[in-house]
């Protein structure tokens, strides 16, 4: 449309009459506009065509009058003529429009241009990428976002209308591949805007390209001619007004033939042959209430024969997307069907504006669904259609004939552009921009180049190391906006930066992205600790011996599904190591936990640890070695068991001791009845004494001082402190319990002392 051959046939201008046609409605200030913009591009275009052929003024002439038949204002009418100029290189050309015509026409000019650009790129997308239905709905909504007013879509509509009707009306062939993206994208949103009209024209002509074979197989079983269809509707309309007047009830009757694309889209969607269709003309009746409804629907019974069958009562069962009407077809005297809608005003406006708005289930197709749309995109549609009628009734208020200055219609009209100076506002949740090879990608607003990079995958989102916006270099914290082609630069391996996730640094706007980098560092995380507990299981078995283990079966004897768990429990601390042990060696308990890493003094010499005399009686067996376990420690009076081992005796346990349990479960036979016998004063135990206290200097001082005062040895300490917490281990020898409960009660009244408990 804009840049174009400079070989043309012969020079074209315009006529009066053309002139006026492209400025109907306009007078005054607005019809003057409109003749500079035309003096100033006729010059420039008089002898140049498009790449199609089309004459460059004339498209420009043909857009303006499309516009001007939807009762566009006149700079809307001004930037469709002034478009056709050559754009040129100079940044300044924008500029110089916006100075001669004013910055409104400059904006509409900008905006439309870069609508033009997209479509450019777009038409260069791989075939997948563009026969994708989620592309082309992308697509759509990157048109109507990249349009911060209303009047670019209007005029870009309008552009690809007369370009079909100068392939339709010059009889040159028109490329497919131009009529199936006006099917594919331009069509639908002309549609969804509701300039209905527009959208119709735009189908038929497109699909007269795309399949001329069936567009003239389905205008020949078309037995009227359009001219006397619309005859029909007209004469069909004037009965059931004035039947409906004489009843009292107010209506609005409308209607309009079936066109072309229309009929076969319903015959290919519903598999039905063309003698099917009874709804080749159709009325719609919108009356005041749901009464009304009834009664109209029983006049039109009366005045036409009805086609049972072909009923529906929407109102009392309403579609599940909640479209509510009365459906029937009647056919005439002269066996002619046609369809009559008939729904109250609210029942209207929702079926338009609502979620069952009509594009949804008809571009639904095949499928049977609805055309899923965002809300902000829903919004934005419904501002659109609700300003164009808007536009509409305040054009048709204003006096023609009035200057534009005139009360009313410069009333109506400040109100219009009020309206489209708040919409051009509305702040916008989501943008659309393009992969090198024409992708749309949607993403929220204010993302980056690294959000975009984590949308096409995971993996190109952690290598990203830079990125091109529209072929020039920018920090990987640039913004995007709506329209621009992204274009990634990633590192052949590595991932993301910790910096990423800061939201002051301005990285990273998706949620989505902001999961993955984390997920990222979350797994790195788990295999450092993997690679840490495995190092510590693996040491552990080397302690036994035992290397040649399957890990696996050793994580699930342990209680784990898989090694791995094992490994990141032992790195966490959250399993001790001396665990292992009592699954390699049952018969040998006294080795199968070992006691903690004590720093050890020499105990005394009557200690039972050097003596052997552990004051424990063997039942029905005499001069029998026993050892006191130490994995738990036992002392008198507490209640123990005895286990058999091989070579050293028996091993004592308490009768809670998690090891026993263990044991007792692999080799039963082994267990046998043990009891304290009479020991003498100086035997001693050794116990294990677990103390958790507010770390502060002198704690450990305190605590050595109440062992002193209560006469214990300590044979071994362990301290940690973490998170100002700290957490002792005392290994002391005692003579009975009741020592040892002295001691534990000592301790507990050590200032900072949380917790004092045998372990």
């Amino acid at each position: 449309m804009v840049n174009g051959s400079n070989t043309s046939p012969a020079s074209v201008s315009l006529t009066d009459d053309e002139f006026n046609a492209l400025a109907a409605g306009m007078v005054g200030e607005d019809s003057a506009l409109l003749r500079r913009a035309l003096d100033w591009l006729e010059p420039q275009v008089r002898d140049r065509v498009t790449a199609s052929g089309e004459p460059v003024l004339g498209h420009a002439a043909g857009t303006a009058r499309v516009l001007a038949a939807m009762q566009t204002d006149a700079p809307t009418r001004a930037a469709a003529l002034l478009i056709a100029a050559p754009a040129g290189d100079s940044p300044g050309q924008a500029d110089a429009v916006s100075a001669a015509f004013g910055p409104e026409v400059g904006r509409l000019v900008q905006g439309t241009r870069a609508l033009l650009r997209l479509g450019t790129i777009a038409g260069g997308a791989s075939q997948a990428a563009a026969d994708s239905a989620a592309q082309k709905e992308m697509l759509r909504k990157m048109l109507l976002a990249m349009a911060a007013d209303l009047r670019i879509v209007l005029i870009r509509l309008a552009s690809r209308l007369q370009t079909l009707r100068w392939h339709a009306a010059s009889k040159v062939p028109c490329d497919p591949a131009f009529a199936r993206e006006t099917l594919d994208l331009y069509a639908p949103l002309a549609n969804r805007l509701g300039i209905w009209q527009v959208k119709w024209e735009m189908e038929d002509l497109a699909f007269r390209f795309t399949d001329p074979a069936r567009y003239k197989e389905i205008a020949s079983l078309l037995e009227e001619k359009r001219v006397e269809r619309e005859t029909f509707i007209t004469q069909t309309i004037d009965t059931l007004t004035s039947s409906l007047a004489k009843m009292g009830i107010t209506a609005e009757v409308s209607g309009r033939p079936k066109h072309i694309y229309s009929i076969w889209n319903k015959m290919r969607n519903k598999h039905v042959d063309f003698s099917q269709l009874f709804d080749l003309r159709a009325l719609r009746v919108i009356v005041e209430d749901e009464r009304a409804c009834f009664t109209a629907l029983g006049l039109v019974h009366e005045l036409w024969v009805p086609i049972p069958e072909e009923f529906d009562d929407y109102i009392s069962r309403p579609k599940p997307n909640g479209y509510r009407s009365l459906h029937t077809v009647v056919a005439d005297s002269s066996a002619r069907p046609f369809e009559v809608q008939i729904r109250t005003r609210a029942m209207h406006e929702f079926a338009e504006h609502g979620m069952a708005a009509h594009w949804r289930y008809k571009e639904a197709g095949t499928r049977g669904g609805q055309v899923s749309a965002s809300g902000q995109y829903d919004r934005q549609l419904s501002w659109m259609r609700q300003l164009l009628a808007w536009n509409n009734e305040a054009t048709r208020a204003a006096p023609i004939e009035d200057d534009v200055a005139s009360g009313g219609g410069a009333s109506a009209k400040q109100d219009v552009r009020s309206a489209k100076a708040k919409g051009t506002g509305a702040e916008e949740d989501r943008i659309y921009v393009l992969s090198p090879q024409a992708r749309v990608i949607e993403l929220p607003a204010g993302s980056t180049a690294v959000d975009f990079a984590y949308y096409l995958h995971s993996d190109l989102g952690h290598r990203c190391r830079g990125a091109r916006i529209d072929g020039q270099m920018v920090p990987l914290q640039t913004p995007l906006q709506t329209g621009q082609t992204v274009e990634v630069i990633a590192a052949k391996s590595g991932g993301p930066s910790r910096d990423w996730l800061n939201p002051q640094l301005g990285f990273l706007a998706s949620a989505r992205a902001r999961a993955k980098v984390r997920a990222w560092f979350n797994a790195i995380e788990l295999q450092q600790r993997m690679t840490q507990g495995q190092a510590l299981v693996e040491k552990e078995l080397q302690r036994l011996g035992k290397t040649a283990v399957n890990l696996e079966h050793l994580a699930q004897q342990l209680g784990f599904a898989r090694a791995d768990d094992l490994y990141v429990a032992a790195a966490k601390e959250e399993f001790s190591l001396r665990q292992i042990d009592a699954v390699f060696q049952p018969q040998q308990p006294e080795q199968e936990l070992r006691p903690e890493e004590f720093v050890s003094h020499a105990p005394r010499p009557d200690s039972v640890t050097q003596s052997g005399k552990s004051g424990v009686l063997v039942v029905g067996v005499g001069s029998l070695m026993t050892q006191l376990a130490r994995c738990c420690r036992p002392a008198p009076p507490d209640d123990i068991r005895g286990f058999v081992t091989r070579g050293r005796g028996v091993s004592i346990h308490r009768a809670d001791c998690p090891s026993y349990a263990a044991l007792v479960a692999r080799q039963p036979e082994r267990v046998i009845d043990v009891a304290w016998g009479v020991t003498t004063g100086a035997t001693v135990y050794p116990v294990d004494l677990i103390i958790h206290a507010q770390d502060r200097p002198g704690l450990l001082r305190d605590l050595s001082e109440v062992f002193s005062r209560l006469r214990l040895n300590v044979i071994g300490v362990n301290t940690q402190s973490k998170a100002s917490l700290a957490h002792m281990g005392f290994t002391v020898e005692i003579h009975d319990g009741a020592e040892l409960s002295r001691a534990i009660s000592a301790l507990s009244d050590v200032a900072g002392v949380i917790s004092a408990v045998r372990r």
